[in-house]
């Protein structure tokens, strides 16, 4: 689903970009403001609203996600205290006080469900998204109404830093791929497609399974294009005090943007 044809003759212009979930869409990198979570205006959100301003004048970010937010504070507010309850409340709200001024909304929610990578904690951050985000997805979509495009991403792995610390580091990000990343990733697919949601692919972007092809990295060598990817485009393997952080730099959340867009934008 695209942008495109939906404000058509006699249609008003969409002014509104709506952004919801955890740290990724409000900006976070640790050169940000300590005093403001950290939050930065080069995050996806922002770049993507810049993306698409270009085709939709006047538009405007809207950034209601919330950092280390889950899709079970998101429901319950348990971790900030938004106006309307929490942050799914606050963007239903959103939604049907602009209905039809909205191009579109993306979220990404998840992560965070997962407080351990060990197979308890897999099965139960899996269980808690299969449990919560239908219900997320199906509350935006009735707020949003049909032709407002809605659009969720998959994730990216930052443990792919491990990568330079020799055979351990190089299995646990072999392992954080093949028994983290991917299926977190096809759960989370499969719940917005059966949602009837768009899928920004960021697994696929950010070249997450590729340990077959080589290439050079500035000061360390040869390396796969996965560990390279995470190395360029976030903070992982940055040494202290700015990093290791999980979070993308304005590169990666670039390259996020850039897959939202893909499925969002004509």
């Amino acid at each position: 689903m695209s942008t495109s044809g939906k404000f058509g003759v006699g249609r008003a212009q969409p002014i509104y970009y709506l952004s919801l979930g955890d740290s990724l869409s409000t900006g976070v990198q640790p050169i940000g403001p300590e005093a403001f979570q950290f939050r930065t205006d080069d995050g996806y959100a922002d770049q993507l609203c810049a993306m698409a301003s270009s085709k939709l004048p006047g538009l405007r970010a809207v950034k209601l996600g919330y950092p280390g937010e889950s899709t079970a504070t998101m429901l319950d507010g348990s971790l900030c205290s938004y106006p309307h309850g929490n942050q799914l409340a606050e963007g239903v709200a959103f939604l049907r006080a602009h209905r039809g001024e909205v191009a579109f909304v993306t979220i990404d929610i998840g992560s965070n469900d997962f407080t351990t990578y060990d197979a308890d904690g897999m099965a139960a951050g899996l269980e808690s998204i299969g449990r919560n985000l239908p219900r997320i997805l199906a509350s935006l979509r009735d707020a949003a109404g049909p032709e407002t495009p809605i659009a969720g991403m998959t994730i990216y792995d930052p443990l792919l830093a491990r990568w330079n610390a020799g055979p351990e580091g190089q299995a646990l990000a072999r392992i954080s791929v093949s028994h983290g990343v991917v299926p977190i990733n096809a759960g989370l697919t499969a719940i917005y497609r059966a949602s009837g949601i768009e899928v920004a692919d960021v697994e696929t972007a950010f070249s997450t399974t590729d340990f077959d092809t080589l290439v050079w990295l500035q000061g360390v060598g040869a390396v796969p294009l996965n560990v390279a990817r995470v190395h360029e485009w976030t903070w992982a393997a940055a040494p202290p005090p700015l990093g290791p952080d999980p979070h993308a730099n304005a590169k990666g959340y670039r390259v996020i943007a850039e897959a939202f867009a893909r499925v969002l934008l004509p």
